[in-house]
């Protein structure tokens, strides 16, 4: 049940739907613009209340346009209550050339609480021949519970990197991230092996992807993909298996097409 909802434009939060009659939550979060624009301003704050089950996601992807001054800014801000889950899975962002972004999202989390988190970028219009054109790329992701940090990255991509060198992508065009956690969960070697299996179907296997542990309460997949219907054939994978050994539930159907 949605408790609570309010948005200013340019962002919006549509009317949630029981997409597969379980009682789970499904929102699509909109920005009728068509993209991020020089000089916004977006912040995201999400609060999942105790035993709430609820899967957030993006009507399509997300163009971030050139930016002549100040780099646009997106901060997320997540606490997901005792035995809730939260699937965060949004399209991927598609930076223009001269785009600058700085996007930051600091989850909290119960120890008992299950995320399911996906992040994915294009390193431009690959098919215009833009690729690596735009001025700045700076993400940030922190994940903790009540004891500290289970995931804490940035990385900062500014002008122009060498394709092949560091910071590149070795000519694929798009960059993704997959996170399972439950803090109070352990034995993640089994899930582990499990999303390494699914990449390997033919749907997923021209992409490159690596899988680990992470220290404490979860799993980290990075991957590099050549087109965007791969990309979407990763994320459905990863999730789709992640979905099924931690929260018990059946692959979900967006229903986007």
């Amino acid at each position: 049940m949605l408790t609570g909802r309010r948005y200013t434009l340019p962002l919006q939060a549509l009317e949630p739907m029981d997409l597969t009659g379980d009682g789970s939550a499904t929102l699509l979060l909109l920005n009728p613009t068509g993209g991020v624009l020089a000089g916004d301003r977006l912040d995201t704050e999400v609060a999942v209340g105790p035993g709430c089950r609820v899967c957030l996601s993006t009507s399509s992807a997300t163009r971030v346009y050139r930016s002549p001054g100040p780099a646009a800014v997106q901060r997320v801000s997540i606490n997901i209550g005792a035995a809730a889950s939260l699937e965060w899975i949004p399209d991927h962002q598609i930076p223009s050339p001269g785009a600058k972004l700085r996007q930051a999202t600091e989850i909290t989390m119960a120890r008992d609480a299950t995320l399911l988190y996906w992040d994915a970028w294009a390193t431009g219009r690959v098919a215009r021949g833009e690729a690596w054109g735009f001025d700045l790329l700076d993400t940030s992701l922190l994940i903790r519970d009540g004891t500290g940090p289970l995931l804490r990255e940035r990385a900062i991509l500014a002008s122009t990197p060498p394709p092949d060198g560091l910071g590149g992508s070795e000519g694929f065009g798009y960059v993704a991230t997959f996170v399972a956690v439950r803090p109070d969960r352990e034995g993640w070697d089994d899930l582990a092996h499990a999303l390494h299996h699914v990449l390997a179907a033919p749907a997923a296997a021209c992409c490159l992807a690596g899988v680990t542990t992470l220290g404490r309460g979860g799993v980290l997949v990075r991957l590099l993909c050549p087109s965007a219907p791969v990309l979407g054939a990763c994320v459905l994978a990863l999730w789709g298996e992640s979905r099924r050994q931690l929260l018990g539930l059946a692959p979900l159907d967006l229903r986007k097409l």
